[in-house]
């Protein structure tokens, strides 16, 4: 009799288990841009690396990628990638540095916007978030693709930032095919100062605040992490979905984030952000009146729909808000 009930125990258990959550999760890269795309995965500390850490993406296409229920990292999409006669895979943006497609344990070298995830934290609850705390080269959109527990937004950068990035921050190269800039890097990179870089004597919140380079990102994507201490309008929690990660989207055409619009905010924002980006586009942002950046500030709580009253402007600016 105690065989059985043992054996009953067990048969209990592994069946519970079965339906306990513990199934992986799915990550689905889609990219909407009009090239190529390689997107990069790499695990957190003490997290054991995912079957694949990096792959081809063609325009269009979109790939889904099983993550453990409680991995940690990041991912990002590389640019204008080649491999050289010799066999050795480089990219111009987003590069790993192992000479391969698959990234192999390495991060991105800045500039790159990253998703950030930690799954299965704290109450369960799914922390995640786009950080251009190391620079942008792509719109990025992460949506998770249900609500659930938690807040579930969605969050990123919609627009194509790099040919409105200050001069001093923007990155170009030959590789690009004479399109001008490629990345826009943080001013912690460009400039090593331990002001930007949230280091040394500024290594607190109390002691480090946004700069005008980091509110250069911040007005035109609020919902990103702009410097090292933006938590309060940048992190995202959900639990128990799947989610899409969208490399250059289309916010005018999606319906989700028409749900998620809130009322009498987007027009200020754009018009601040434009305002702004129209004046320190092509010119250091070091002039930008206190004032004015107190008060753009006050309206970049979150708020993420940069809708159809968008487009018109910013086609004129010379931008795309698909990243094309």
């Amino acid at each position: 009799m105690d065989h059985l009930l043992l054996s009953y125990t067990l048969f209990i258990l592994i069946s519970l288990s079965s339906f306990s959550g513990v199934e992986p999760i799915t990550f689905k890269f889609i990219n909407k841009c009009r090239h190529t795309i390689w997107p990069g995965l790499l695990s957190g500390a003490g997290t054991a690396q995912l079957p694949t850490t990096g792959f081809y993406l063609s325009s269009g296409k979109s790939r889904a990628v099983k993550i453990p229920i409680s991995w940690s990292g990041r991912v990002w999409g590389r640019t204008l990638c080649t491999q050289d006669s010799t066999g050795k895979f480089s990219c111009v943006t987003g590069d790993c540095g192992s000479g391969k497609v698959e990234c192999l344990g390495s991060g991105a070298q800045p500039p790159a916007t990253l998703a950030e995830f930690t799954l299965n934290g704290a109450d369960g609850l799914d922390f995640y978030d786009v950080s251009l705390v190391d620079g942008y080269n792509l719109p990025m959109l992460v949506i998770p693709k249900k609500v659930t527990r938690g807040g579930c937004g969605a969050t990123g950068c919609l627009i194509d930032l790099n040919g409105a990035c200050p001069k001093e921050l923007k990155l170009s190269a030959a590789a690009g095919g004479g399109k001008g800039a490629v990345a826009c890097r943080s001013a912690c990179e460009a400039f090593g100062d331990p002001r930007f870089c949230c280091s040394e004597g500024y290594a607190t919140p109390d002691t480090c605040g946004p700069s005008v380079y980091s509110l250069f990102f911040k007005h035109a994507c609020p919902r990103s992490y702009s410097y090292a201490y933006d938590d309060k309008t940048s992190t995202y929690n959900c639990a128990g979905t799947d989610y899409d990660i969208i490399f250059c989207p289309l916010p005018y055409t999606s319906q989700k984030l028409l749900a998620l619009r809130k009322d009498g905010v987007e027009l200020p924002l754009v018009n601040k952000t434009m305002m702004y980006l129209r004046s320190h586009g092509s010119s250091s942002p070091g002039v930008v009146q206190h004032q004015f950046l107190a008060g753009a500030a006050s309206i970049c709580n979150g708020n993420f729909a940069l809708l159809a009253t968008f487009i018109a402007p910013v086609t004129n600016f010379g931008w795309s808000l698909s990243g094309r």
